[in-house]
């Protein structure tokens, strides 16, 4: 309770509705605070109504309640939301015969199919909720129907998602409950349900949820109420948005959504990015992306690409632009006219932070790791006249990068980078996270190489960057990279100049907010 109203102070600064949590309770039973707790959203009232939850463990709560307490409280909550005046612990009187018309009830469906009737309460304010945090019912259908059988007004469905493609149950209950006329919540929770949430609302849904902040997330795949209302822009998201969005595993921590976001914002076009955590990426082509034979109406216009998916997408393209196939990796993907293209913007921008540093034509280059960064980047220093390495442990995988590009490959194990005019690292090495404390060279290896370059961008400054610096060379981060292929990629989809300055600028006030 001493935490409740600071919390709202902070929920106002983006919610247009919050709801109450009041399972989270640990003071005293929800029931015997039920009238300060009244007292407390009456004085808030004038700018924003609220949703009463009490949700037992077994759906989602934070604690157990028996089913008798479950029916007392929503009977006491009638009974009180009847009376007036009502008055809190320090005397103070509210009318709620006028005021408490804005407060909501969210009782789910086992209540409801039951004894739900019976509680005095506004149907018109109450949601009727289902959860099921294992995965997608494959009675969802008959689970709407029950719930439409009750007086509730609004009904919620939140369903937990094990693959993005479990989204299209929940756009079927948007599009069911549209042609029928019924309020509805519809949310498939988890990582790989993010679309719903930004969705959802343009689709006709009564409300998407947003935590106060990403601490303090009620279910799994919450993104922050700022996020929905600032970074995704949720409120201007309407059926003529263009879609585009990330595609990889792991994404949730990306810094493309800011960057693309900021770009579409400073440059007034109606579109919206979105992380898509995906699994299966052939499922994902054909169920979701593909204009013939998608089963999602969506104005789907251009993907990002990351691991592990860079070349296993390219069967479902119609068209590769000859750079991305000779590298053998795609970063972009543009739809257009019934047809998916890709390409890679990786390689043009992976030499960019280092054309005003030195003349790459001729320079000796240490390319450490055989992966799609790898291919990139020695693409794009056979273009520039570079004589090129490759480094690795895999020494089969190193190999077999060397022949595509015709250069020499060594073992990275006692490697020395001395005599080298770059040394770049295209591992994930220092990523921040658990591979953060990592370095795929120390100072002794890089002693002697005059410029490190390390495509890792998070954070700011790597271990390599370090122990570049302890050997006294010069080193060169990663997110300078990143920015150039993301404003390729943003020209790609919208034949537009990208705002550079302003990508480059988000992505580095989002990881120094880190």
């Amino acid at each position: 309770m001493r935490d409740l109203r600071p919390a709202i102070a902070c929920a106002k600064e983006n919610a247009d509705i919050i709801e109450l949590r009041l399972d989270y309770l640990e003071d005293e039973p929800p029931e015997a605070a039920l009238q300060e707790l009244l007292a407390i959203v009456l004085r808030e009232q004038e700018t924003l109504p609220f949703i009463f939850t009490l949700r037992p463990v077994e759906q989602g709560g934070r604690r157990a309640i028996d089913l008798s307490e479950r029916l007392s409280f929503w009977h006491s909550f009638g009974s009180l939301l009847g009376q007036h005046p009502v008055s809190s612990k320090n005397g103070e009187l509210f009318d709620l015969s006028q005021d408490a018309r804005r407060c909501f009830a969210d009782i789910e469906l086992d209540l409801l199919a039951g004894s739900g009737e019976q509680f005095n309460l506004n149907w018109n304010r109450v949601i009727c909720s289902y959860h099921d945090f294992a995965g997608v019912p494959t009675s969802l259908d008959q689970i709407y129907e029950r719930m439409a059988r009750t007086p509730a007004r609004i009904l919620k469905i939140a369903v937990r998602a094990s693959s993005i493609t479990d989204c299209l149950a929940i756009n079927h209950l948007l599009e069911r409950a549209r042609r029928e006329e019924r309020e509805i919540i519809a949310i498939a929770m988890g990582e790989a349900g993010l679309l719903t949430r930004l969705l959802a609302p343009s689709r006709g849904a009564f409300l998407t949820y947003g935590a106060i902040n990403t601490q303090h997330r009620s279910a799994p795949g919450q993104t922050s109420a700022d996020s929905l209302r600032n970074l995704y822009r949720v409120k201007a998201i309407d059926e003529k948005t263009e879609i585009m969005g990330l595609v990889g595993s792991p994404v949730a921590h990306s810094l493309s959504p800011h960057m693309h976001n900021r770009a579409f914002a400073v440059c007034g076009i109606n579109a919206v990015y979105i992380p898509f955590e995906v699994s299966d990426i052939d499922e994902f082509m054909r169920r979701m992306v593909h204009p013939r034979t998608r089963e999602l109406n969506w104005n789907l216009r251009g993907l990002s690409v990351t691991a592990p998916h860079k070349s296993a997408g390219f069967k479902h393209l119609d068209r590769i632009e000859p750079a991305a196939r000779e590298i053998g990796a795609i970063n972009t993907v543009v739809i257009k006219d019934d047809a998916v293209y890709g390409y890679n913007t990786d390689a043009e921008a992976a030499l960019a932070p280092l054309r005003n540093r030195i003349a790459l034509s001729n320079a000796r280059v240490a390319v450490i790791g055989a992966g799609g960064a790898s291919r990139a980047v020695l693409w794009s220093l056979r273009r520039a006249g570079a004589q090129a390495t490759v480094f690795a442990r895999r020494i089969e995988r190193a190999r077999q990068v060397a022949d595509k590009f015709d250069v020499q490959y060594v073992p990275l194990e006692g490697a020395h980078f001395g005599g080298f005019d770059v040394v770049i690292n295209t591992t994930p090495l220092g990523t921040r996270g658990p591979l953060e404390n990592d370095s795929p060279a120390t100072a002794n290896q890089l002693r002697g190489a005059r410029i490190v370059y390390d495509l890792v961008y998070n954070p700011l400054e790597t271990r390599l960057m370090r122990e570049a610096q302890a050997a006294g060379c010069v080193s060169v981060g990663g997110l300078t990279m990143l920015a150039r292929q993301a404003a390729a990629q943003f020209k790609l989809w919208t034949n537009r100049e990208a705002p550079f300055e302003a990508m480059h600028e988000a992505a580095e006030r989002q990881l120094l907010d880190k």
